[in-house]
């Protein structure tokens, strides 16, 4: 029984871990794609997440701004055509591989402050994303809930549907989930037709009983007075309106699947810009079109008090018009795709969750290797969407805040990339531009934050969980190798070629004493120190810490002569680390085992450990040799590592 246990939990691990690259998977952060597409055809994979916000959004606005919906929702459109699409339109040109605008903030901070952001930023993606998923399931619920051949059973079920919802969505992905443009495409033109019919009906009906128009400009005037409380107060409210910004954001990052012109290459990729361009301009206005006429016509159309939790419009704007303007039977099939756009945008968001982990937490060492399986996140996003569903019990108007907190966080962020990149190329008058769009949606997020703070309290958990687990995940892989490859320079391999058969002898030496008088010093006491007769050739050891933050690279080794002391000078992401990738690659170079010798360091242990997680050094002769028995079991082939006083 013991063994039948222990056999299927190696077959249930080795399932589970099954597949380190996560590229095959849909969504918007995923890389590398087997075949790029036509713009108008991505752009519909994008809209999945954009356009499905029509689910919601017009009763949202309704019910945050009331009267003023229309003008709030005008408000929203020109920061979309003004802000946003103009900051990604640059954007497109920096990041053509689909980085997007948090792989351009992290160029634009060295060090540490930039991955540090990266992980800030990233916790503020997983807000967005999570509670996409759970949104959407949650508004894909309403909807089947408030159509009329809904069975009574159900009635009353929102948190269990909306949680076999997700469930379902996990359980697509632990099998596998592969791009699907064409079944984007599908949903998205078959959703944006209904919406067609449905919005132009709406217009034909207000058009048709002109009282209504004049019925709302009399309680507009009579609630606030003049234009200049209205505009105040849609300034006020408009944040409250900004949900589906992060299809901009989503459109950068689909870049690879956008297909370029003929004459694209690696280098210059102007065609896949142009297009990707496209589909900006498009989706941008497209869904500004249909944000202006359905917030029109579902304040005008519809009661007050019917968008209010538990009315019929509650999540459900759109759906309500359908069904009362052109039958339960037309409404039933708005009502189902919505449903399916809606759960393919939950479907989209989980994908990029997948992808937007290998691409940057691994670069920085801050990943456990499970984090390379696709199935060990789909159960880590699926139980946090669980969570999620039922802390805010499926209630489409109580997680708005946190989704518009998300997106509005990246909406920024990429503002602020514009404007720092555009007045470092010289362009002073786009990088104002930029400057006055980073601080309207600054405001739009403080303001945001401020009227519903549960979306940054989510994201403060996402933030801490991300950088406490990065750290942590860090520090335990400090004593790995870390190295793609080893390059010598010339004069280094004619170093080498020179000792002929003879040991191969390293003094580590500090880079801070470049002298020659400094070199001749440091090798009489390292010869004294561990018996090397003078007979016997040493090459001297220098590392240099380019950029402690990165957790790899190609160790680059010059061979450099002071005096008659040869040196070589190696540039790595960490001193112990750049060193046991030198010995092991010269003792499987040349056929000999390598030694390296060190004078002792001291101080204390956990101060050396944080030094060296931080920058790189610390006590280099232990870790050196602990990263080379880890590597290397064999104690007769492992290089020797020499500590002397």
């Amino acid at each position: 029984m013991a063994i039948t246990l222990q056999r299927a939990r190696r077959l249930f691990l080795r399932w589970l871990l099954e597949g380190a690259d996560t590229r095959g998977l849909a969504g918007p952060h995923a890389h590398e794609p087997k075949s790029a597409h036509s713009w108008y055809r991505v752009m519909c994979l994008t809209g999945v997440d954009y356009f499905s916000t029509l689910g919601y959004q017009p009763g949202i606005a309704a019910l945050a701004a009331g009267l003023l919906s229309p003008v709030a929702t005008l408000v929203l459109v020109g920061l979309t055509l003004l802000g946003a699409l103009p900051v990604y339109w640059y954007v497109a040109r920096q990041s053509p591989r689909g980085e997007g605008s948090i792989a351009m903030m992290e160029h634009l901070l060295p060090w540490w402050q930039g991955k540090l952001l990266v992980l800030v930023l990233l916790g503020f993606v997983a807000t967005d994303f999570i509670v996409t998923i759970t949104l959407s399931a949650a508004d894909a619920t309403a909807h089947l809930l408030e159509n009329p051949f809904c069975p009574p059973a159900l009635k009353g079920q929102q948190v269990v549907i909306t949680l076999l919802l997700v469930g379902v969505l996990g359980g697509v992905f632990l099998r596998g989930f592969k791009e699907a443009v064409g079944i984007a495409v599908l949903l998205v033109g078959i959703y944006l037709a209904l919406n067609a019919v449905v919005v132009g009906v709406g217009l034909f009906e207000v058009i048709s009983h002109p009282h209504t128009i004049a019925d709302w400009q009399s309680n507009l005037w009579a609630e606030h007075g003049s234009p200049w409380t209205m505009a105040a107060i849609a300034l006020l409210v408009f944040p409250k309106l900004a949900l589906g910004l992060s299809g901009f954001e989503t459109g950068v990052a689909v870049m690879p699947l956008v297909k370029g012109e003929p004459s694209d290459t690696e280098a210059n990729l102007t065609g896949r810009v142009r297009n990707t361009r496209k589909l900006l301009v498009t989706a941008a206005l497209t869904m500004s079109i249909f944000l202006i006429a359905s917030s029109l016509i579902t304040t005008l159309l519809i009661p007050a008090d019917e968008f209010l939790p538990g009315g019929r419009a509650n999540g459900r704007a759109l759906a309500f018009l359908a069904h009362g303007l052109l039958g339960e039977w037309f409404g039933t099939a708005y009502d189902l795709s919505t449903i399916l756009i809606l759960w393919f945008a939950g479907a989209s968001a989980m994908a990029g969750l997948i992808n937007i982990v290998p691409r940057y937490l691994p670069r920085y060492g801050m990943a456990p290797e499970w984090t390379r399986a696709a199935r060990p996140l789909v159960l880590l996003y699926t139980a946090t969407a669980v969570v999620i569903t039922l802390i805010f019990r499926a209630n489409v108007d109580a997680q708005a805040g946190a989704y518009a907190t998300g997106v509005l966080v990246l909406m920024t962020s990429g503002a602020t990339a514009a404007a720092i990149s555009s007045r470092r190329e010289g362009s002073r008058w786009a990088g104002w531009g930029f400057v006055f769009v980073a601080v309207v949606f600054l405001y739009t997020t403080g303001a945001n934050i401020v009227e519903r703070p549960e979306g940054v309290k989510i994201a403060g958990l996402f933030i801490a969980a991300i950088v406490l687990v990065s750290m942590a995940s860090r520090v335990w892989r400090t004593l790995e190798l870390r190295i793609e490859g080893v390059e010598l320079d010339d004069l280094a391999q004619r170093f080498l070629a020179d000792l002929g058969d003879r040991p191969l002898h390293l003094l580590a030496h500090d880079p801070a004493l470049p002298l020659p008088a400094d070199y001749a010093a440091d090798e009489v006491d390292q010869r004294g120190d561990f018996n090397l007769l003078s007979q016997e050739p040493v090459l001297f050891l220098e590392v240099y810490v380019r950029d402690a933050s990165d957790f790899t690279n190609v160790l680059q080794v010059r061979g450099v002569e002071v005096a008659h002391h040869r040196v070589l000078k190696v540039e790595a992401t960490a001193v112990p680390n750049g060193i046991a990738a030198l010995l092991l690659h010269l003792r499987d170079m040349t056929g000999r085992r390598p030694s390296v010798y060190f004078n002792w360091g001291e101080g204390n242990p956990v101060i050396q450990l944080f030094r060296y997680v931080l920058s790189g050094h610390g006590d280099e002769a232990a870790v050196t040799h602990e990263i080379l028995r880890r590597v290397e079991p064999d104690a007769k082939r492992r290089p020797a590592v020499y500590a002397g006083v």
